[in-house]
């Protein structure tokens, strides 16, 4: 009776105990059920030496009613045990507490079981018998895989609570003080130049700028600098009067003008020209221009806010920029960290797109797929992040999106070309690849063998 009472006993770690050997407070709670004494005695050393809090059981009746007793982490469920087998507990844990991570444990001749469980829900199978150091990395792995899908879980719930004003998504300090700074210099009349790659969210803090200052009912008018042709530029921000050129058929307004009373983002300032630059020094000023063919100075009230993908300094330093414009625009400065730089943020982004693109659906995203988007390094930042969602939900299937979902480059973080390429195309391969290995965009260029400059240039040119 004695020996039948020991088999059957659950076996509950004493937590005050387990405290004083370093257990974390929040240690994983894991289940063991298996009927073979030494398999629980030695899953229980072997995890006790990890921190993990543990409770073991050998009798599975025993373990039906300690399922939803506590919220345990990871269940490791032996798949042959009578009177009831582990594809009954399977079935009772994912009833009860969904949240656990079930592994079944399984004898080489029962594989086919295991995958059979694996298709109802357990997360994977340990086979007997196993490695003291193997079991520890495989269980290390999984409690991985179940802290992924936990936070993927919590912040499916609170992705709202996590946008800041402007529609900006961040959890990193050094990101919401600049929404914070955002915020405060709106309130009056400075120039703003805002500073960060491409697709890190610049025309986001430039709208609410605008949304939260005075002028916020007049119109937010936005010119990207680099894609209109450099003749036709001045005309687009100053205008021009009839026969100013040869096609000027009539007046027309610019977006100065436009922009009267309101707020003008200038995108891409690098890209203006050292004589249209010295045209908007004199607005930053004096408050005046003139139109292209006309010598008459008009009057403006605008609120200037530009924004530039290079280092401005390094431009100067070029004679490409001059350097008493940059003061006058310098007056706040909000620099934007590239998406690699807060990795914290990736998974409430992937939230916020799923729902954007989603709508009415449900689609969640698999811990693997997910693990693949954090390692990956966004060079194209935000704006390459939200394009790879919005395909990945188009192809997710069952509402999951999985590592087959996701574009090449990302799952592999390399390109294979399956056909002879160009050297041009084999040159925008290769600069993506270093800039995905590279920690930024001097180490990058370093590596290249080019100065940052030329790096600049090349990535505009490949959109990159």
């Amino acid at each position: 009776m004695r020996e039948l009472n020991e088999k059957r006993r659950v076996n509950i770690l004493d937590t005050n105990r387990e405290k004083g050997k370093g257990i974390m407070q929040h240690a994983p709670q894991v289940l063991i059920v298996d009927d073979e004494p030494h398999i629980l005695k030695t899953m229980g050393i072997c995890f006790e030496d990890l921190g993990y809090q543990i409770t073991t059981c050998s009798d599975p009746l025993q373990a039906m009613d300690l399922i939803g007793t506590k919220p345990f982490d990871l269940a490791f469920v032996d798949l042959k045990m009578s009177p009831i087998d582990g594809m009954r507990i399977l079935e009772a844990i994912l009833e009860k507490t969904p949240q656990t991570t079930v592994i079944i444990i399984t004898a080489h001749g029962s594989i086919e079981s295991a995958v059979e469980a694996i298709k109802k829900g357990a997360y994977h199978y340990l086979q007997k018998p196993f490695d003291y150091e193997e079991l520890q990395i495989f269980t290390r792995k999984v409690l991985e895989y179940h802290n992924l899908k936990k936070e993927v879980v919590e912040l499916r719930e609170k992705v709202h609570d996590l946008i800041l004003p402007g529609n900006i998504i961040t959890r990193h300090p050094k990101m919401r003080e600049m929404v914070e700074l955002a915020e405060r210099v709106a309130e009056t009349n400075l120039s703003v130049l805002i500073e960060g790659e491409s697709g890190t969210g610049k025309e986001l803090f430039a709208q609410l700028i605008h949304q939260k200052s005075e002028r916020s009912q007049k119109s937010f008018v936005k010119v990207n600098c680099a894609a209109i042709p450099e003749n036709l530029l001045e005309s687009e921000l100053f205008g021009h009067v009839k026969g100013a050129f040869t096609g000027a058929v009539k007046d027309r307004k610019g977006r100065f003008e436009i922009a009267h009373n309101a707020t003008i983002f200038l995108d891409e300032i690098a890209e203006m020209t050292p004589g249209l630059q010295a045209k908007l020094l004199r607005i930053l000023q004096q408050g005046e221009y003139e139109k292209l063919g006309e010598n008459i100075s008009r009057k403006v009230d605008v609120r200037v806010i530009a924004a530039t993908n290079r280092n401005l300094e390094e431009a100067i330093k070029e004679g490409v920029f001059r350097e008493d414009l940059f003061y006058r625009l310098n007056a706040v400065r909000i620099k934007l960290l590239p998406l690699r730089e807060r990795p914290e943020d990736i998974l409430p982004l992937i939230q916020f797109f799923i729902q954007k693109y989603a709508k009415a659906e449900r689609v969640k995203i698999s811990p693997e797929a997910l693990k693949i988007m954090q390692r990956y390094r966004w060079s194209g930042n935000v704006r390459e992040l939200e394009n790879v969602m919005q395909r990945a939900v188009l192809l997710a299937k069952k509402g999951q999106i999985d590592l087959n979902d996701l574009p090449e480059e990302v799952r592999a973080a390399t390109e294979h070309p399956g056909q002879p390429i160009s050297l041009e195309e084999m040159e925008r391969l290769h600069i993506k690849k270093i800039l995905q290995l590279a920690p930024d965009l001097s180490e990058a260029a370093r590596l290249l063998g080019i100065d940052p400059a030329t790096l600049w240039r090349k990535r505009k040119k490949y959109s990159l």
